[in-house]
């Protein structure tokens, strides 16, 4: 029985409407093997730990590689926001490859609109980057 309550409880707080606001916005530059990398799919996460991330906002680069990227959510927590960018540079199979990027704290506003945006600068898709994985569901 308290395994089922300590399993549920999270997720009933997590469905509840108490929380404030909280918002997140970010953006850059995409290149492939130095040209810009249009049309590359990126989407703002809150990420949470027992259900599922909630979409904050998503969008795709533009003919010059560059992106932006602002959304909100409500949470009783601090949001964990982070960046996942879905490509295909350097890459031929069916599924794309994903690079997620944490956002850091500090880049956390209060309200639905964010007072600062982190600027991930000019990013290489055609490098090698630590926890890279394939998304077929994206």
């Amino acid at each position: 029985m308290r395994l089922v309550l300590a399993l549920t409880l999270p997720l009933l707080a997590a469905a509840l409407p108490w929380g404030s606001l909280q918002s997140a916005a970010v953006k850059g530059k995409l290149m492939c093997n130095g040209k810009p990398a249009s049309d590359v799919k990126v989407k703002l996460y809150d990420v949470d730990t027992f259900d599922p991330d909630d979409l904050m906002a998503e969008g795709v680069s533009s003919s010059d590689g560059t992106f932006k990227l602002s959304g909100s959510e409500k949470e009783s927590t601090k949001i964990d926001p982070k960046l996942n960018v879905y490509h295909k540079c350097n890459y031929n199979g069916m599924c794309l490859k994903k690079i997620s990027i944490v956002i850091p704290k500090d880049f956390i506003s209060e309200g639905e609109h964010p007072d600062k945006v982190f600027d991930i600068g000019e990013i290489n898709l055609a490098g090698a980057f630590s926890g890279q994985t394939t998304d077929c569901l994206n």
